[in-house]
């Protein structure tokens, strides 16, 4: 009786520690913001018109197809606008639970399977399985890369969600498929394989339908990488019941795949696989080039400041070993298999021609297990009775030291870094006279401390990783939050508000051009089709093609004063603005003013 009550006692514990870790991260004013321009609005526009046009096989962005993306992320979206209306709340949410259901199932994964040191039995290892657990949440979840994700609008965090769920359900599928199979089972071709798989070919459909063929592909190379290093490949391809798997997977993605076809024909099959799979991989696209180290700066970045000790935990696999691993039964495992996780995702986008920051969002979960079984094998060691220095965690926690007073540092001299952005040109005097760059100065020097002082003596060392995680998360509710509100009061809302200016006022069939700038927010929030022209010989074009389809008199123009002076040609006195927030102003004017010659 007494162990079922502790037993509880920790999973309350446990469930307290996720409800708080993910409510701040993901929940906590998730759309207490406007949709952040250049990519989010596509998205939610692309959901929005599905509600519209009730087509849910092709999506629309502005009158045009969008095929970036598989349908996925805009079904979700549209539950979302039909449960809670068309808002940023359910532009995110598909994204914020994303996160939330990989964060929760890598805790559910590490308290079973967190194990780095298999000798250690009994109480030291029902401690390392919990500790295991608690850091490696925390980890999957305090840093930028999903928190940035897991807080915005697109389909990446949908697909990391999909891709990780689907992994670790193949490793618990993995680990209770404990009966050894025989030649004679491949006959057993009508026996379905057990629960766990069957989620991981359900959740594989499903990254699919989130971003196309790389939710399939990674997570085949993943799991074909480990089976041949563990030996076991033909073994565990006759316990999955591959054809099962085939009729479950071509059964949830065939059917979108077949009738966006059907109805838009090779433009489709040109656009999503040609240009944004194959092209993406083997060239440059929209500029996104990057040299070969690419990825290793950003893994460094982005998982900060934690990611300082991925080498070291790396090294403690022993992944060159590979006998030792193949004599290990299955539920010690989950290591190699989360090298291999994380090996694969960074080798093939760094393979990539084309790169981007998310692209490497998925090995997140697995970088998270790698640091956080080599920590709470550390901290179990010997109960801290250590008498031999490790130097390899040392050289870390001394760069984790010198990382967190660098971010100190930063974030006391960041109005000076502050690039230019014409949406915003007093960026870097309003950043200066907030208190974020002092907020964030004071929360990273206390981590500084805190982690000086643990250095002191060897067995505070073992306080350094929750300093990590506890200082993250007062840097997330003193300074990240702090600071989308400012980035949406100073660049994003004024749109937002010259937006409900245009619903209001907007004339039957009047057209709306946004000059000098593509924010693809104010086709979302105006609710209507918005031409934008970046030069003037785009705008002499539109009109020479559309002339005849206008059915207006008057057009209203969204830009800044010179750029409506440059690109529509008007003096300043030939107009008056109807209304003018931040850089942008709102003017209406007759077509008959717009001059199309090259003057």
């Amino acid at each position: 009786m007494k162990k079922v009550l502790e037993r509880n006692q920790y999973w309350i514990l446990a469930i307290i520690w996720l409800v708080v870790i993910n409510f701040t991260a993901f929940i906590w004013h998730l759309g207490s913001t406007s949709l952040v321009d250049e990519t989010e609005p596509l998205f939610a526009e692309a959901a929005r018109q599905m509600t519209v046009t009730n087509n849910w096989i092709t999506p629309y962005f502005n009158g045009e197809t969008r095929f970036d993306k598989p349908p996925l992320v805009y079904w979700l979206m549209v539950i979302g606008y039909q449960l809670i209306g068309v808002n940023e709340w359910a532009v995110r949410l598909p994204s914020a639970l994303s996160a939330i259901a990989l964060t929760v199932f890598g805790f559910y994964t590490l308290k079973y399977w967190g194990i780095a040191n298999f000798k250690k039995q009994g109480l030291i290892k029902k401690k390392q399985l919990w500790l295991s657990a608690i850091i490696g949440s925390g980890l999957m979840t305090f840093n930028p890369h999903t928190i940035i994700w897991g807080r915005t609008g697109v389909s990446d965090m949908l697909l990391s969600g999909c891709m990780g769920s689907a992994l670790f359900c193949f490793f618990w599928g993995y680990v209770t498929s404990v009966k050894r199979y025989s030649l004679s089972d491949i006959n057993q071709r009508f026996v379905l394989p057990n629960k766990w798989y069957l989620a991981f070919y359900i959740l594989l459909g499903l990254a699919v339908l989130a971003k196309g063929p790389v939710g399939i592909v990674l997570p085949g190379l993943i799991i074909f990488c480990f089976l041949i290093y563990i030996g076991q490949f033909w073994q565990v391809v006759r316990e999955i019941k591959l054809l099962w798997g085939a009729i479950i997977f071509l059964t949830i993605t065939i059917p979108w795949y077949v009738l966006v076809w059907l109805e838009n024909g090779q433009d489709y099959l040109d656009t999503f696989f040609g240009y944004h799979n194959f092209q993406r991989f083997t060239d440059v696209v929209n500029g996104h080039e990057a040299p070969w180290y690419f990825y290793f700066l950003i893994v460094f970045i982005l998982l900060a400041p934690w990611s300082v000790y991925l080498p070291v935990a790396i090294a403690n696999m022993r992944w060159w070993q590979r006998k030792y691993w193949a004599k290990q039964p299955r539920q010690n495992h989950l290591g190699i298999f989360a090298f291999f996780w994380f090996i694969c995702i960074f080798l093939f986008f760094s393979a990539s021609v084309t790169k981007l920051p998310s692209y490497v969002l998925p090995l997140v979960p697995a970088a998270a297990i790698l640091v956080a079984l080599m920590w709470s094998n550390f901290i179990t060691n010997s109960n801290f009775k250590i008498k031999k220095i490790n130097h390899a965690l040392l050289a870390s926690i001394i760069i984790n030291l010198i990382l967190v007073i660098a971010l100190a540092i930063a974030f006391y001299l960041s109005p000076n870094w502050v690039g230019k952005d014409p949406a915003t040109p007093k960026l870097s005097r309003l950043v200066a006279e907030s208190s974020l760059p002092i907020s964030g100065t004071i929360v990273w020097g206390l981590i500084a401390i805190a982690i000086a002082f643990c250095l002191t003596k060897i067995k505070f060392w073992r306080g350094i990783i929750a300093v990590n995680l506890i200082g993250f998360m007062a840097f997330i509710s003193f300074v990240l939050i702090p600071t989308t509100f400012f980035i949406d009061i100073h660049r994003q809302v004024t749109l937002k508000e010259i937006a409900g200016i245009i619903t209001e006022i907007q004339q039957s069939s009047e057209p709306i051009f946004l000059v000098g700038f593509k924010k693809p927010s104010l086709v979302f929030y105006t609710q209507q089709p918005v031409s934008f022209f970046k030069r003037r010989s785009d705008l002499r074009t539109h009109l020479a093609e559309n002339q005849s389809n206008i059915n207006s008199a008057t057009v209203l123009i969204v830009g800044r004063t010179k750029d409506i002076e440059k690109i529509v040609n008007l003096e300043p006195d030939t107009y008056n603005p109807l209304d003018s927030r931040g850089v942008y102003n709102l003017i209406r004017i007759p077509f008959n003013e717009i001059q199309l010659d090259e003057s």
